[in-house]
């Protein structure tokens, strides 16, 4: 997704201000938490609404210097773990299972509030030193752009779970879809199969409306605009879109909500491919 050579250099003041306002955000929508929604499943397979508060503390406090609370060999084999990333992620959510609601929530509102301590005492030059990301060597800046991206999906994984939608088009919102938009090539030509020399639009309404291309020339790209119509463009709502991207609800279920103009085969075969979030 990242070109090493190119760094991704993002303004330190307004990312910094859109996380710490993130962690706000969510450490408000779990005050209002009833026991039942703690234990609600969410979206993501195997996980409850209290589990993917765990997995939010798990990731802070690694990024803290904090080891999880369970050993790697301690963690019981699960059918929605596919990877390394994964199985890390299984040692905070383990750990922290049988914690109280109000013991997660106070362990939340520690870890964010120390984390946010230490991004304001952070320079811009801190922000733009090189480092290891979840998308590859890039700076630091892009790296607290993936955890803002990843809290901001965490948010409304919990919103959808119980139900209570939130606001999806303001800035926090702006930073997660430009992090998302950066794996969405990758989406079309490589598990969507768009072929060499066509071109994707998403024309979207709802809280992030805009119209988003990709042309495939050699390596797939987002491009400001294309030169004609585009070979297939796929009309949905915003909200749709992220959730398709985030592998959180299914294309076919959900393929009515989806209008293809164009090629309608290549459409549907980029709708159903979308999924590519880790």
């Amino acid at each position: 997704m990242s070109d090493a050579k190119t760094p991704t250099l993002l303004d330190k003041e307004p990312l910094t201000d859109a996380l710490i306002g993130e962690w706000q955000t969510i450490g408000f929508l779990l005050d209002e938490l009833t026991p039942a929604q703690w234990s609600t499943p969410s979206p993501l397979p195997g996980w409850s609404v209290q589990d993917v508060v765990a997995h939010l503390i798990g990731t802070e406090s690694m990024l803290a210097g904090i080891d999880p609370p369970v050993e790697e060999g301690d963690v019981p084999d699960s059918p929605h773990v596919h990877n390394p990333i994964g199985a890390f992620n299984e040692r905070w959510i383990h750990g922290l299972r049988e914690h109280t609601p109000e013991q997660i929530l106070a362990h939340y509102r520690d870890i964010t509030s120390r984390r946010a301590d230490a991004l304001r005492t952070m320079t811009q030059a801190d922000f733009d030193a090189p480092s290891m990301t979840p998308v590859g060597p890039d700076s630091y800046g892009r790296f607290m752009r993936t955890r803002l991206f990843d809290c901001w999906f965490h948010e409304h994984d919990i919103r959808d779970a119980i139900g209570r939608p939130g606001d999806e088009g303001d800035v926090r919102a702006e930073y997660a879809l430009a992090e998302l938009l950066s794996g969405v090539p990758f989406a079309v030509a490589k598990k969507g199969r768009a072929p060499q020399g066509t071109s994707v639009t998403f024309a979207l309404t709802g809280p992030l409306a805009r119209n988003i291309h990709v042309a495939v020339e050699g390596r797939a790209a987002l491009v400001d605009e294309l030169p004609g119509p585009a070979t297939t463009t796929l009309a949905m709502d915003s909200r749709l879109f992220t959730r398709l991207c985030g592998g959180r609800v299914s294309p076919t279920d959900r393929a009515g909500e989806v209008t293809i103009t164009g090629h309608e085969e290549l459409g549907i075969q980029i709708a159903t491919n979308l999924a590519f979030t880790i």
